[in-house]
């Protein structure tokens, strides 16, 4: 479900570096930023999450390679002209999904006409998309049923709802870029023989990571699953997170040909070292790429540098983090003990 780990390799280009943009598009940017300035209390005072509001980082933009913070304008007018911007979140947190919508408005009122990708929608997916958007191309509530959401072990497309909304009501393609299932439960299995040669050697299977990247994949996968994955599990996993990332980048490049796309995926997708932007780098060279992540806050912890370090050495692998309230104070493994739970009782019934 889009947890894992992805693979280092070089940043691309900051937002910053790509040419002038045209006074046309400065004119609409402008305009953009005048509609945000009149909508702040839409991004910092109506929280849905509740724990953490009046933490010092609540609400706070972090320029990473400033190291200083920005507003949410300022935002906006880095993030606009970059023709791929990857929004990273926390799946369940209904705030960075309507912050994520928020910075897609943005952009539109500012003149850009991205396709808006789904992690939550694998390409298998996408021919039930585009029937149901044929029919009903302003129903974003529909898509839940179009693609039999209730079982995907997604939170609930409510959450998600409020960014097909944006991208609907503008008339922007909606896309689905994640690995088929089918296929990530064979590469799961270690059986690259139930893939194609081709795509394996597409997704970049067939080369192999570094050590040091390999190991650090490794560590997180562990952490993440709290002990509850073996070795064989761990790289088999690593495996899927590899395909994944590939196949979500081959799914931006191919819909952002036009006025580029913008991505929405757990927060491992879209940094900087690893994964999507490396392999969309390789299919797009020269492609600005601008990457945000929301991330909550917790009680006592109010430096970035300590955020930063659950990613690693270093400063955080994004350009730009915003802070948020936190949806609970739950123990993360008693969360994942539940979330596997549901997996285990998935597989049973696909397999019955």
């Amino acid at each position: 479900m889009g947890h894992g780990t992805l693979c280092r390799s070089r940043p691309l280009a900051h937002a910053a570096l790509q040419p002038p943009i045209s006074l046309t598009f400065q004119l609409l940017l402008t305009g953009a930023l005048l509609i945000g300035a009149t909508h702040a209390s839409e991004r910092t005072e109506n929280w849905q999450t509740t724990l953490g509001r009046d933490h010092p980082l609540t609400g706070r933009i972090w320029d990473v390679a400033a190291a200083r913070f920005i507003d949410p304008a300022t935002l906006v007018e880095r993030l606009a002209p970059s023709r791929f911007v990857l929004l990273g979140e926390k799946h369940d947190n209904p705030d960075h999904h309507r912050l994520q919508a928020w910075l897609l408005r943005s952009m539109i009122a500012a003149g850009r006409r991205p396709a808006v990708g789904f992690e939550m929608f694998d390409i298998d997916q996408g021919p039930a998309v585009d029937q149901h958007l044929a029919v009903a191309p302003t129903d974003a509530a529909g898509l839940a049923d179009a693609v039999n959401w209730d079982r995907s072990g997604w939170p609930d497309w409510a959450l998600y709802q409020p960014i097909a909304e944006v991208a609907l009501e503008a008339g922007l393609p909606i896309v689905a870029t994640n690995l088929p299932r089918d296929m990530a439960r064979a590469l799961g299995r270690k059986d690259l023989a139930a893939v194609e040669a081709g795509t394996v050697t597409r997704l970049g299977l067939d080369q192999p990571l570094p050590p040091q990247i390999h190991a650090e994949m490794a560590a997180e996968i562990r952490d993440a699953h709290c002990g509850y994955a073996s070795e064989p599990t761990v790289e088999a996993m690593i495996t899927v997170q590899r395909a994944r990332d590939a196949q979500m980048a081959d799914s931006l490049a191919a819909a952002g040909q036009q006025d580029g796309a913008v991505l929405i995926a757990g927060s491992g997708h879209v940094r900087k070292d690893r994964g999507v932007l490396v392999s969309l780098a390789l299919r797009r060279p020269g492609a600005t790429v601008a990457s945000l992540t929301f991330l909550e806050v917790r009680k006592g912890e109010i430096e970035t540098g300590v955020y930063a370090s659950d990613f690693g050495a270093g400063p955080f692998p994004f350009d730009y983090v915003w802070f948020t309230p936190r949806l609970d104070d739950l123990d993360p493994c008693a969360k994942f003990e539940k979330q596997l739970e549901g997996l285990r009782k998935e597989d049973e019934g696909v397999n019955d």
